[in-house]
């Protein structure tokens, strides 16, 4: 099954556009409170491990935004290598996925 990025349910993309809202409020204070602790211990794997989690929220930030990005534009759902439609499936699972599966797969390598 595939979305029709042109005529995607409108209560749908509403409700997807609260939950990635709110996931967006999360990493945003999440990624504020480990900047805050971000004090150097001395211990290395602890600065590394830090570094990860900084370096993780920043990236969910980025996705989440990108996905809020294409619903309002109305590109959301659409492949942005091929354009066509990405899975419902996948983006039920991955509601911030830019590319279908075989356009990921040809990003990655």
């Amino acid at each position: 099954m595939s979305i029709d990025h042109r005529a995607v349910d409108r209560s749908w993309l509403a409700d997807l556009r609260a939950s990635l809202a709110d996931d967006f409020a999360t990493q945003t204070a999440r990624l504020r409170e480990l900047t805050e602790l971000s004090a150097d211990t001395g211990d290395p794997s602890e600065a590394h491990h830090q570094a990860a989690l900084l370096s993780a929220t920043r990236r969910n930030i980025e996705q989440i935004t990108g996905a809020l990005g294409r619903i309002s534009d109305g590109t959301y759902g659409a492949c942005q290598k091929c354009g066509k439609s990405i899975p419902a499936e996948r983006l039920e699972v991955l509601p911030h996925a830019r590319f279908c599966v075989p356009c990921q797969e040809k990003h990655n390598r």
